[in-house]
């Protein structure tokens, strides 16, 4: 039930005579959110009227005379400058919700052609805990997943996991001079990640110190900068050029606030050691650990007994922990094939570059100079080490040998942009021209500052903490005793676990999606778990109002399988206006498909919604003036109950039967 693209086949159609390729103006059909322009909307006779040189308005009278619409819309009207409008047939809609309530895929229709897509998605650093960078690649990821496989696509889920870098080195590290083998041994999640955090910090403590030095320096010049675009201000005479001016004063200012937070966040760095005396021992006896981590990560490359032994014992730890995160968000892998499955493939792959002619030496270096990048991209150090280039072609060429995608799409944040570019360009060379690939990149969790969301040490917050924070206020919120008081039967403790369970993971995943991928938003706890507005919490309510409805009309969800035959038309325009929503379902989906951005559900979710709460507000389902009445109204609430149940779970996201 796509109609846009129903339409654009009729109007393809219609276009024939006009046009020798009407399919790009056949596809000008977008719908309305105004009913009095119709459900709707066809554009296709303005741009098409310069094209030929008519009128468009006596064009769109045209085209209306050789369209073929009279079994799914009452005659199209003309409107503005040649828009046409096309309102659906009430007895169009009724047979098409009656065909709803006996599809279980709710008049989805399943891909054709089928394409075999693998989305790489998540891909945490298994050595260190989740934190809260890892929410957007997770549920984006995951959703997108979803999606693409419920459209009917072949999909592949594969978890890249860094469990090979210099993340293990610190653990090594952090073992070997700070460790004690039997707390490890008692307690290996908390002890490991405990190591990692001290290392870490002590890492960061020694570039803390060196870059403060430079902080003074750059700042002046920073400062000089702003006085010198002030002057430039002053002198500018003509609007053009002052117009420019003011941009640099404000590009000016803008690199003096930058050098002024990066100043503060280090000094809290070195404060966070330097007035701890056990720290700043440590850091004293350890002056040179950011190098000494890199060797114990060479080592561990290079074969180390010890540190492969090392590596062995902790990595199930280390993903015990991280598996633990996915069970709460249920989020499942096809795979988790990390940098260390290809490792031994590295050597081959720059082997084969070197014989394409496309990488060569560059002061002992390897590296693949591209045309289009001014920068090459390197895939051996000087000092024999590969890089994540190397890993990243490394698993192209096995994803191709092995699983031969029509797509392969990559959920990883906006900085990377770079970098997949290069990597694209490399993998087209090396005979993956015929395979869609696709960065899907996504913007940063802010805090409610604007800036990244961090904890006071500077350190970014850990996602089971998050998740934590949001079940506690979903609880405060959803169960709070005036709410669960006016419930009967009474909930439980478990049911009132669960439910905050299911309203707290589902805030978190709902407000991340909520989202284009590609912005930046502010992470709010309260905003996210409110009752009002565009949140899961909302969506979830209206859920469970249609399974209050069906409890007291006495009848099962399944049971609702028809409406009745003599109804012909509906009678009350929030009838109508929701029956519109649910046939859009298949739309929503295709633009999550379109763009890889999970949001256009988000957004259908939310107006499905609106619409069933309009709905409520003025149809008394139980009570309505005719049985045949009722039938309709049960339907529609049977329908909204499957499909926010069936379009949430595609998110990720769980309903509850009672709120």
């Amino acid at each position: 039930m796509h109609l846009p693209n129903q339409f654009s086949v009729r109007f393809a159609e219609a276009l024939k005579s006009f046009v020798e390729d009407p399919s790009p103006f056949a596809s000008m059909i977008r719908s309305t959110n105004d009913p009095k322009f119709g459900d709707y909307q066809a554009n296709c006779a303005m741009p098409l009227s310069k094209q030929i040189g008519k009128n468009p308005r006596e064009l769109a009278s045209e085209i209306v005379e050789k369209l073929d619409l009279d079994a799914v819309c009452e005659p199209p009207e003309i409107a503005g400058p040649g828009f046409i409008n096309l309102r659906l047939k009430d007895s169009f809609l009724l047979q098409s919700l009656s065909e709803m309530l006996t599809d279980p895929r709710c008049l989805v229709s399943v891909a054709d052609p089928k394409r075999k897509v693998i989305v790489d998605f998540s891909s945490p650093n298994v050595a260190k805990p989740m934190h809260v960078g890892h929410i957007r690649s997770t549920v984006i990821g995951d959703a997108i997943a979803r999606t693409l496989a419920f459209l009917g696509h072949d999909v592949i889920t594969d978890n890249h996991l860094g469990d090979w870098g210099t993340q293990f080195g610190i653990i090594i590290y952090g073992y070997k001079h700070f460790g004690d083998p039997e707390k490890v041994d008692k307690n290996p999640v908390a002890e490991l990640a405990a190591l990692y955090r001290l290392v870490n910090q002590l890492i960061e403590y020694r570039k803390a110190k060196r870059a403060v030095e430079q902080i003074p320096s750059q700042l002046n010049e920073a400062k000089s900068e702003v006085t010198a675009a002030e002057q430039s201000l002053q002198d500018a005479g003509e609007p053009k050029a002052q117009k420019q001016a003011k941009k640099t004063l404000a590009s000016a200012k803008k690199k003096v606030e930058a050098l002024q937070s990066q100043a503060e966040s280090l000094r809290e760095k070195i404060e966070a050691v330097e007035s701890d005396p056990d720290l700043l021992a440590k850091a004293n006896a350890h002056p040179d650990v950011d190098n000494a981590v890199l060797q114990e990560t060479v080592k561990l490359h290079q074969g180390d007994s010890e540190n492969i032994a090392l590596w062995t014992k902790f990595l199930p730890h280390c993903k015990d922990e991280i598996n633990r995160i996915y069970n709460r968000l249920n989020v499942t892998f096809d795979h988790t094939l990390g940098e260390s499955f290809y490792h031994s493939m590295l050597e081959p792959v720059v082997e084969d570059l070197e014989k394409r002619g496309l990488a060569r030496d560059s002061e002992g270096a390897v590296c693949v100079f591209l045309d289009e990048f001014d920068a090459p991209m390197i895939v051996r150090k000087k000092d024999g080490a590969f890089l994540y280039a190397t890993t990243d072609i490394a698993t192209l060429k096995y994803r191709l040998e092995e699983l031969n995608p029509d797509e392969i799409l990559y959920v990883v944040d906006s900085r990377q942009s770079e970098h997949f570019d290069k990597l694209f360009a490399v993998a087209r060379k090396i005979g993956m021209e015929n395979v869609k690939m696709v960065h899907v990149n996504f913007g940063t969790v802010l805090g409610e500052n604007g800036k990244p969301l961090k904890t006071r040490s500077g350190t970014l917050i850990g996602l089971e903490g998050l998740l934590d924070d949001a079940v506690n206020r979903a609880r405060e919120v959803v169960c709070n005793p005036e709410r669960i008081e006016k419930i009967d039967p009474p909930m439980d403790d478990a049911e009132r676990e669960q439910v905050a369970q299911v309203v707290g993971h589902g805030a978190i995943k709902y407000a991340d999606l909520s989202h284009h991928r590609t912005s930046d938003y502010s992470f709010s706890l309260d905003k996210m778990v409110a009752l009002e507005g565009n949140t899961s919490a909302y969506v979830q309510y209206a859920y469970a109002r249609t399974q209050g409805i069906l409890r007291k009309a006495g009848v099962a969800d399944a049971d609702v399988t028809s409406i009745d035959a003599e109804l012909n038309e509906f009678t009350h325009p929030a009838e109508r206006a929701l029956a519109i929503r649910l046939l859009r379902f298949e739309e929503a989906l295709v633009s999550v498909h379109q763009d890889y951005a999970p949001n256009a559900l988000v957004d259908y979710l939310y107006e499905t919604a609106k619409a069933y709460a309009v709905f409520n507000d003025n149809c008394h389902v139980l009570k309505a003036e005719s049985e045949a009445i009722a039938s309709l109204r049960l339907a529609l609430v049977a329908l909204t109950g499957r499909v926010i149940r069936l379009a949430l779970s595609l998110l990720g996201i769980d309903v509850v039967a009672r709120m």
